[in-house]
């Protein structure tokens, strides 16, 4: 497989590529080493991928934990699969249950505390993982988290200054001190930070295979404290969650070499198909003959962008619930007369169209037998709901808070329901002579700057030639809402001023943590036993790429 990349590194950063065979990179490098000592004990792509996911719930605890959300696109060697590992509504919860307990007036579940929190899919997806394609026992992939839990970690500047700005506001939920307050405060950068309870239980859920997660002490425990602080979900809501092996959704772009690329997502009810609704706008604009860091190729993006989060906004939640099909969405008349509705020579606020009858950490994995693993894991907000069962070290999300309970929303709350979620892995393949390659799997981690984040990279790789290194360093704009949108200030000034005077509502913004994202690649060179891949990991976040 050759691709055409510029390796000249283009924009300040203190990271190169890496290359390698077998190939791990996620938002820490203590828990990038822990997949990569899974693949040197004979592990493959799936094995490093969990134990990564195990060890950065003790090691980025502010983004995700033991009771988090996940997805995953896995290649095999030969086809992709996808897993939706996203948790469900307790069966107690309606729009009667938010109304009687929070009024009249809520638009939503609250923001934090039991009555946000849905059941965790994180800890079953790693076992559907493990079970269909692993070949480590399943305790060993727990070991090297479990380790880091009890002799503890110094915690990193990134994580320590999202962990400080979560403390005013969560205080004072039930077991949050004990567990993210050993000292009555935040732990300082650098600071040792031990989680005994958490190394329990994932102790119990790699010696049970989960059972003991849903079925067992965990989930018993979870269910008694959500009772004794007014929570709803039970002990039967845990033992009824499976997660679910779904087919991804995709879109063909060609690249300025012709190539015959698919971006792949995971289907609704997250919100990836907006990356692809946005990408299928672009193709029918010639992007790669605009300068790729000039006004004219941003503006592009970014109106594709706001066409895709009005439908995403409208239509998308749990497939059941839509009233019109992702393939719908994606069809390629209807981008067409989407893409019409864009004006170059000014910023639009757009509406969804009429189609005829989307806190977190991000990893991926690939392995010298050409298995490859793109995975999303996540708290929502920082530190999800904010509750904490004692104990167990078990930090539940707050994807409840994504529901809505307004009577003609899609995403309206029902018990049982998946609610819309942010989090979204991908994936990049490539027709070659008939068969289909695995070529990159990829993410960018960051509430709606996800498909945004997935459509700016892809473009500096296909339309323009930019490495994964350089693709991942470049400026990045983020679309809010209406006119508004965020620029870092790495931008080109000249590109800024110049969105402004096409009506873009600009801000520049020096904190990219918070803005921007961070994203993981890998991109497979050739034949992985061979050539290998070539990996990169943002320096927006604390992490690093890892390979031998």
């Amino acid at each position: 497989m050759t691709h055409a990349f510029d390796w000249s590194t283009g924009y300040p950063s203190q990271r190169l590529p890496i290359f390698g065979r077998n190939v791990v990179a996620t938002s820490h490098p203590q828990a990038a080493q822990a997949g990569l000592a899974m693949l040197q004990n004979g592990g493959n792509a799936v094995d490093a991928a969990i134990a990564t996911a195990a060890a950065m719930t003790i090691l980025e605890p502010v983004s995700n934990g033991l009771g988090s959300d996940a997805f995953a696109l896995i290649w095999d060697g030969q086809k992709l699969h996808g897993l939706n590992a996203s948790g469900c509504a307790p069966q107690a919860w309606t729009p009667e249950y938010f109304q009687r307990r929070h009024g009249d007036a809520a638009l939503t579940p609250p923001k934090r505390g039991w009555d946000s929190a849905t059941v965790p899919g994180a800890v079953a997806g790693w076992v559907a993982m493990s079970e269909r394609f692993g070949r480590l026992p399943f305790a060993d992939l727990m070991a090297p988290a479990i380790e880091i839990a009890e002799r503890g970690y110094a915690v990193p500047v990134v994580v320590q200054q999202k962990w400080a700005a979560a403390v005013p506001l969560l205080h004072d939920q039930p077991g949050f001190a004990q567990a993210f307050m050993p000292r009555g405060r935040a732990p300082n950068v650098g600071e040792l930070f031990r989680f005994q309870d958490a190394a329990r239980s994932l102790r119990l859920i790699g010696a049970s295979k989960g059972s003991a997660f849903y079925d067992g002490e965990i989930a018993q425990a979870a269910a008694a404290h959500a009772k004794a602080h007014g929570g709803a979900i039970t002990a039967d809501d845990f033992a009824a969650y499976r997660p679910e092996w779904v087919e991804p959704i995709g879109m063909d772009f060609a690249g300025r070499e012709g190539g015959n690329y698919r971006m792949h997502e995971i289907p609704p009810n997250g919100q990836g198909i907006a990356a692809l609704i946005a990408l299928g706008i672009v193709k029918n604009f010639d992007v790669a003959s605009m300068p790729v860091d000039g006004i004219e190729s941003q503006h592009l993006q970014i109106e594709a962008m706001k066409l895709a989060f009005a439908d995403t906004y409208r239509f998308v939640a749990e497939p059941a619930s839509m009233e019109i099909t992702a393939a719908q969405l994606l069809a390629p008349a209807y981008l067409a007369s989407r893409a019409k509705r864009i004006d170059m020579n000014r910023a639009q606020d757009f509406g969804h169209g009429n189609p005829a009858k989307g806190g977190t950490i991000y990893l991926t994995a690939a392995d010298e037998s050409g298995m490859m693993v793109s995975f999303i894991q996540s708290n929502y907000m920082g530190f999800g709901s904010g509750i904490v069962v004692p104990g167990y070290g078990l930090s539940m999300q707050n994807r409840g808070h994504a529901f809505s309970l307004e009577a003609n929303s899609p995403n309206r709350v029902a018990p049982g329901k998946r609610p819309f979620h942010t989090i979204i892995p991908s994936f990049l393949t490539k027709r070659a002579g008939g068969a289909t390659e695995a070529v990159m799997s990829f993410g960018v981690m960051g509430a709606n700057m996800q498909p945004q984040g997935h459509l700016q990279t892809i473009l500096r790789m296909l339309s323009y030639g930019q490495n994964p290194q350089a693709a991942c360093d470049a400026p990045r704009w983020r679309f809010n809402a209406g006119l508004e949108i965020n620029v870092e200030a790495a931008m080109n000034p000249a590109t800024a001023a110049g969105l402004q005077a096409l009506g873009h509502r600009v801000e520049v913004i020096n904190d990219s943590y918070q803005d921007f994202g961070a994203g993981q690649f890998i991109w497979r060179l050739g034949d992985p036993a061979v050539e290998g891949c070539v990996a990169a990991s943002d320096p927006r976040r604390d992490g690093q790429a890892v390979a031998y």
